[in-house]
């Protein structure tokens, strides 16, 4: 049963596709120049070559692109407190000192104070520093930020502040 009836579908799907292939299309302009398509003729209509073949757009590539990696930006330090050329008072000889590193802190840097040149500790994962004692006068600070590998990869520009403090011979 099955056999007949796929037999009979395609017999009749053939039909159809046959009966379509020989009607023919014509076209015309009415009073307002629209066009007008009939599969009759009309008198000045004019028949319209329909081509057999079926318009078939050419495959795309469906990968995507690969995605580039953006370039890294390279990282840039500055020390934000004490301001440069600025002056701290503090009879304890105590400095707050904080950093700016851009791109934001990643997990891994290290950064490590140099205070007139000299390493202050081994480098931390954080930017803010309290130094003790700092003997009054002009110091010179500096930041360094290290990779997760120990490769030193920014430096700050040198900062320069000032500490007052109370002179033991003259207190007042």
């Amino acid at each position: 049963m099955n056999k007949v009836l796929f037999t009979l579908l395609i017999l009749f799907s053939a039909s159809i596709l046959q009966a379509q292939e020989n009607k023919k299309v014509f076209v015309t302009r009415d009073a307002n120049g629209v066009l007008v398509f009939s599969d009759s003729p009309q008198p000045g209509a004019e028949e319209v070559n329909l081509s057999s073949r079926a318009n078939i757009m050419e495959a795309t590539d469906p990968t995507l692109p690969s995605r580039k990696q953006p370039a890294k930006e390279p990282f840039t330090v500055e020390i934000a407190q004490p301001e440069d050329q600025g002056t701290v008072r503090d009879n304890t000889g105590s400095v707050y000192v904080s950093g700016k590193i851009s791109p934001m802190f990643e997990r891994g840097l290290r950064v490590r104070l140099l205070v007139d040149g000299k390493p202050q500790a081994e480098p931390q994962n954080n930017a803010v520093f309290i130094l003790r004692d700092i003997e009054r006068g002009e110091h010179k600070l500096q930041m360094e930020l290290f990779d997760q590998s120990g490769k030193l990869i920014a430096t700050s520009p040198v900062t320069t502040f000032y500490l007052h403090r109370a002179s033991v011979i003259s207190p007042n």
